[in-house]
């Protein structure tokens, strides 16, 4: 049965830049991350916010676009609701987590995905979204 996961965009610059660090290699889990979803012919989701996040730290939407055009064919590409919108932002305040966080955790769990991030926050919302390392599914 397809899996689906959805990794938050610290997962995706391990992917598309080498952010390997001394005994913790994320670059290299990354890559097999993506790697064994291609073989298991599982998919990703990929969601406007990852999209500006990758804006934020300096990438141009031409860049994105080649980027992602490279795996295209296990990816799946959502919107973000103003629902989803509206609840990140009550869990910003509520629980002192970056908005983006919330959002990426609240689209996964309303796709039926496994988050994956090696980010501390979203042990916050476990509520939400049980998310999982790199590392855990490779």
């Amino acid at each position: 049965m397809m899996q689906k996961f959805y990794l938050d965009t610290s997962i995706w610059l391990d992917f598309f830049e080498d952010r390997d660090e001394p005994n913790f290699p994320k670059s290299d889990w990354a890559h097999k991350l993506l790697n064994k979803i291609t073989e298991n012919n599982d998919k990703i989701i990929y969601s406007d916010i990852v999209i500006l996040e990758l804006g934020v730290v300096g990438y141009q939407p031409h860049e994105i676009e080649k980027l992602f055009e490279k795996i295209k064919p296990i990816l799946i590409f959502v919107e973000s609701t103003e629902q989803q919108a509206r609840k990140a932002k009550d869990l910003e305040s509520k629980r002192n987590i970056p908005k983006g966080d919330a959002l990426h955790a609240l689209i996964a769990r309303d796709n039926k995905a496994t988050l994956v991030t090696l980010d501390n926050h979203f042990k916050k919302l476990l509520d939400i979204t049980k998310p999982k390392r790199s590392q855990e599914i490779i």
